[in-house]
């Protein structure tokens, strides 16, 4: 099996850091991967250099990434193709819960899609972007499930009424309480009985069939002495 192989672009990370300007932050060369940081308000700018001037046509995605502990807790990584020269980029830009990040949207129209999924799953905003909708979740989701502090459960959960003859939502209930399982003697099993655990008990087998009833025993009938004949007399 063959892969494509990625061409190496000599001296494109010293000369891009030099058409960007001030927008640039910093470089990382790794595994054959470079990844640019720029500044926010650099960053339309950047991505138009990295596509007019360095042949990057091609906006393949837009990810995001969530670090709680930082001050500016997301980074948004675009990833550019360059078709003419095999080569790929990735640009990252720093941002936090409240500061859009500017839409791309005029570079790539592809870009719409891909911040849609960014703002649904982060909470990250673009501004510029004309149709900012969730685009994953269902309407009326609260929260955004990418981030590291969306509990894994969720807020609501949705189920079928009978009653109602729809789907409604309600906050979530986890009816199944803490279990403490013993870990000590998992081969005698836990000593104490849950809920509906009587269901997997097996039943009692039924009771043994009564051996079968011992032939009576025969006594061997003693042979009656054999009587000696008469001595025969004999004449004289």
């Amino acid at each position: 099996m063959t892969v494509p192989v990625i061409r190496t672009r000599e001296g494109f990370a010293d000369a891009y850091r030099a058409a960007i300007g001030a927008a640039f932050v910093a470089a990382k060369d790794a595994v054959e991967e470079l990844t640019v940081t720029v500044t926010r308000d650099g960053l339309v700018e950047a991505c138009r250099i990295a596509r007019d001037k360095f042949g990057y046509q091609q906006l393949m995605e837009i990810a995001g990434v969530d670090y709680p502990e930082r001050p500016e807790r997301f980074e948004v990584n675009y990833h550019l193709l360059s078709v003419t020269h095999n080569h790929r980029v990735r640009i990252k830009v720093a941002t936090d819960e409240d500061t859009p990040v500017p839409s791309v949207t005029s570079l790539w129209p592809v870009a719409g899609w891909l911040e849609r999924e960014v703002f649904d799953l982060y909470g990250v905003t673009f501004a510029g972007n004309a149709d900012l909708r969730r685009i994953l979740t269902d309407y009326g989701f609260e929260g955004y499930p990418l981030r590291k502090d969306f509990p894994q459960t969720g807020y609501v959960e949705l189920r079928y009424s009978e009653a109602e003859k729809r789907v409604v939502y309600e906050p979530v209930e986890l009816p199944q309480d803490f279990r403490n399982f013993d870990f000590l003697m998992p081969w005698e099993g836990p000593d104490y009985r849950l809920p509906g655990d009587e269901k997997a008990v097996a039943p009692p087998p039924p009771p043994a069939a009564p051996p079968p009833a011992s032939a009576p025993k025969v006594e061997a009938k003693k042979a009656a002495p054999r009587k000696k004949a008469p001595a025969k007399k004999v004449k004289k």
